[in-house]
């Protein structure tokens, strides 16, 4: 499989499964701990796919292998009057990193987001990832050190639901 034959295109609903698979994969590079993956095929079904749709996903792929995907959505700055994208996931499979898959994802999201007249691209990154951080960094991002990532979930979230 040579980088020529890399090919990036929107998700197709025929994708559902190799786009969870992808997820699994993450949550495994991530140490995450063992169900911390609660989505499923119906779930990204109709995010991906449902009306409205909550995200998107691009695909990377060599020839019919899938390689890579991002997942992103719209968020939007009040200081900017515009809309942005979120990109929730980046993953590339790493047999197949350091060959300009990641790079080519964000290159066709950057195109997107300037197509939309979107004012940015923003997204988190582990801090003890430092192969990411020092990528990002090659390609022009910066961390936004003054802010802090605050969440709000699971039964802490039921109860200021409840008041």
């Amino acid at each position: 499989m040579s980088d020529a034959d890399l090919s990036i295109r929107p998700a197709a609903e025929a994708d559902v499964p190799a786009v969870l698979a992808l997820i699994l994969a993450l949550a495994d590079y991530e140490h995450a701990a063992l169900g911390a993956v609660a989505t499923n095929q119906a779930l990204l079904r109709e995010a991906m796919f449902g009306s409205p749709r909550a995200v998107e996903v691009l695909l990377a792929s060599f020839g019919e292998e899938v390689a890579s995907f991002a997942i992103f959505f719209h968020n939007f700055s009040s200081w900017r009057g515009r809309r942005g994208v979120y990109l929730e996931d980046l993953f590339v499979r790493p047999e197949v990193r350091r060959r300009g898959v990641g790079r080519a994802l964000l290159r066709e999201l950057a195109r997107i987001a300037l197509e939309r007249n979107c004012a940015r691209i923003e997204w988190l990154v582990l801090d003890w990832n430092q192969p990411a951080i020092d990528f990002y960094r090659s390609l022009g991002a910066a961390p936004l050190e003054e802010w802090t990532t605050f969440r709000i979930g699971g039964p802490a979230l039921q109860a200021l639901a409840e008041g």
